[in-house]
């Protein structure tokens, strides 16, 4: 393929100039063709639930990709690989998960304990695994956080952990919240706080049962850290 390359130049001779233009071409050592960008290496992972690779995305698993590598995640780690496959449920999961985790009126410190607690609860290694590292980043002790693996009530506990303590564990052994454990959770945290401390337990047992459904992999290099209870 050969493009023109034009040039102009103006010749005087005395009082007269002459205007002269000249043409030339470049020869190209080949066709010019438009790359379409690579497909992204979504790095995801699964068992039950093989991974999916971009290209086998339809447009609402993209949409639900999309939103998930814009949002504050960041990635696609943990349940996403199992609810792409039902990706307006997914959608709709991952965005109340983000106001959950990162906007909810719980301190982080304590909203990391009570996903802690969920992951105990399910027995869900791959929660468990990231979510320790989070909870000691927002300041949670090692010592109660190795209690609540154990199966154990934590002590000593500071006084806004034992609340939380008190009214997650009550919640997901009896499925109840008695009167005194109500209170002390509202007159610390008010009623809103009261629902974001549940709605994070719940949403917690919604990623818990995606992960274990699938039997998802832990990150490698590492191993389960929760043995069973008794």
């Amino acid at each position: 393929m050969r493009l023109p390359l034009i040039c102009r130049s103006v010749i005087c001779t005395g009082l007269i100039c002459t205007s002269v233009i000249c043409a030339s071409f470049v020869f190209l050592s080949g066709p010019v063709m438009a790359q379409s960008p690579a497909s992204p290496d979504l790095h995801l992972r699964g068992d039950r639930f093989k991974p999916l690779t971009y290209d086998q995305l339809d447009p609402e698993q993209k949409a639900l990709v999309e939103h998930l590598l814009a949002g504050e995640r960041g990635g696609l780690n943990g349940p996403f690989n199992v609810t792409l496959r039902s990706p307006v449920v997914g959608d709709l999961a991952q965005e109340l998960g983000a106001q959950l985790r990162f906007h909810t009126s719980i301190p982080n410190r304590l909203n990391e304990m009570a996903i802690l607690m969920t992951a105990r609860f399910w027995n869900a290694q791959y929660e468990w695994t990231a979510h320790r590292k989070n909870a000691i980043t927002a300041g949670l002790s090692p010592a109660l956080i190795d209690a609540i693996a154990a199966g154990q009530r934590p002590a000593p506990m500071q006084p806004d952990e034992e609340v939380v303590y008190n009214f997650g564990h009550e919640l997901l052994n009896t499925k109840q919240v008695s009167d005194a454990s109500f209170k002390s959770m509202v007159d610390k945290f008010g009623e809103r706080g009261a629902v974001d401390l549940t709605g994070v337990i719940g949403y917690y047992c919604f990623v818990s049962m995606m992960l274990n459904i699938d039997r998802y992999p832990l990150p490698d290099g590492e191993k389960p850290q929760l043995k069973p209870l008794p």
